[in-house]
C-alpha cells in the first residue's frame, strides 16, 4: 500500500502531519514524531510582534535615552516570555533539519504588512523546506471593510512570496463572507497551500478578579466538521495543496478529511493528550480500513467524496441544511 502523499510540492511518507504546537519546540520530540510516522512537522510560530519587539529593544539599546522605544509594545508579552527568539528560531530550524529526514515547515504568525516578512528569507536560509503563514487577525475597526481585510492577506502573501523560493502555505480563519473567493484569490496570488482552519482562542472573564483570563482549550472531534466541509468544497477548484487541521483525533477523522480532498491531516490536540506514539496508532488503523475497503493508495482515496463533480455546491449545501433541520424530532 502506498501511504505517501504530496503536500506543497513535497513528497511525504504519510499524510499525517504534526502541526505547530509545543511538541515541535524540542528536537528530541521532533525526532520522536518522525519515528512515530509523521510525514512532516510544522514548527511553532515566530510572531510578528516578537520580531518587532526584538528590533525595538535593539534600537532602544543603541539609542538609549532618546525615548525611541514604542509604548505600544507594552501590550505584548516580554521577549523573555517567548520560547524562542529570532536567532534561536533559526538555529532550531537548522537543528531540526539536521536531526530528521522528514520536511520541516517553519511558521510565521502576523497580521499586518511590514518588515517582519523579511524574516522569511532567514527562515529559508536556515534550511526550512516550506513556510506556513499563520495570519491571525481579528478586525475590530468598524470602518474596515471586508475587502480591506482580504487585501491584507493577499499583500502579506505576495510580500513573502517575493522574498522566498520555498513553498508557502497560508493558514486561514473560516470567518470570511466568501471563503471560496478568498481561497481562489490566494491561490492566484501564489499560495502553494491552504491550511483550514486557524482556531481563534476566545478569552473569558474571571468574575472574582474581574480580569480577562486566557486559557488554551484543546480541540474536540466535532471541530473537524468545519475544515471537512471547506476542503470538500475547495478540492479541485484551487491548485494549492489543502491541509485540514483542528478536530482530527482518530483514524476516521483523518480518512474523512482525505476523502473530502485534503492532501494532509494535521494533528495536535490528540497528541498533546495521548502522546506522539498516537501517530503510529492512527496510521495503523487507517491502513487497516484502507485494506478492508480495497484502497491501494492515499492518492486513490483523496478527494473521492469532495464536491468537485457537484455542478452547484451552494445548492447542495442548502439542501443538506434543509434536510438536517427538517429531520430533527423532539424526544
Amino acid at each position: 500500500m502506498d501511504f505517501s502523499t504530496t503536500y506543497l510540492g513535497l513528497k511525504l511518507r504519510s499524510p499525517l502531519v504534526l502541526s505547530a504546537c509545543p511538541l515541535t519546540q524540542e528536537v528530541d520530540d521532533i525526532k520522536r514524531a518522525e519515528d512515530s510516522g509523521a510525514g512532516a512537522i510544522v514548527l511553532p510560530s515566530m510572531f510578528e510582534e516578537q520580531l518587532r519587539q526584538e528590533r525595538a529593544e535593539l534600537d532602544a539599546a543603541l539609542e538609549q535615552g532618546t525615548q525611541s522605544f514604542s509604548e505600544a509594545l507594552s501590550y505584548f508579552p516580554d521577549v523573555g516570555e517567548f520560547r524562542l527568539g529570532g536567532e534561536d528560531y533559526l538555529e532550531h530550524i537548522a537543528a531540526a533539519k539536521a536531526a530528521t529526514k522528514i520536511p520541516v515547515i517553519a511558521s510565521l504568525n502576523g497580521a499586518s504588512l511590514g518588515g517582519w516578512t523579511d524574516f522569511a528569507k532567514k527562515i529559508q536560509t536556515a534550511g526550512a523546506d516550506a513556510l506556513e503563514l499563520n495570519i491571525y487577525y481579528i478586525p475590530t475597526d468598524p470602518d474596515l471593510t471586508s475587502a480591506d481585510v482580504e487585501k491584507t492577506y493577499l499583500d502579506i502573501l505576495k510580500a513573502v512570496k517575493q522574498a522566498v523560493t520555498i513553498p508557502v502555505a497560508v493558514k486561514l480563519s473560516p470567518f470570511f463572507s466568501s471563503m471560496a473567493n478568498v481561497a481562489r484569490e490566494l491561490d492566484r496570488a501564489g499560495a502553494d497551500g491552504l491550511v483550514l482552519f486557524n482556531r481563534f482562542y476566545q478569552p473569558d472573564i474571571d468574575l472574582e478578579t474581574l480580569e480577562v483570563e486566557h486559557s488554551l482549550l484543546l480541540s474536540t472531534p466535532q471541530a473537524r466538521r468545519l475544515p471537512l466541509r471547506w476542503v470538500a468544497i475547495l478540492h479541485g477548484r484551487v491548485k494549492a495543496s489543502l491541509a485540514a487541521t483542528s478536530g482530527i483525533h482518530t483514524a476516521s477523522d483523518a480518512l474523512k478529511v482525505l476523502m473530502a480532498g485534503a492532501d494532509v491531516a494535521m494533528l495536535c490536540s490528540v497528541l498533546l493528550r495521548k502522546g506522539l506514539p498516537q501517530i503510529a496508532a492512527i496510521e495503523k488503523e487507517m491502513r487497516q480500513w484502507m485494506e478492508q475497503h480495497e484502497y491501494d493508495s492515499i492518492e486513490q482515496l483523496k478527494g473521492s467524496l469532495s464536491q468537485k463533480n457537484c455542478p452547484d455546491p451552494a445548492a447542495f449545501e442548502r439542501a443538506q441544511y434543509m434536510r438536517v433541520i427538517s429531520s430533527w424530532r423532539p424526544a
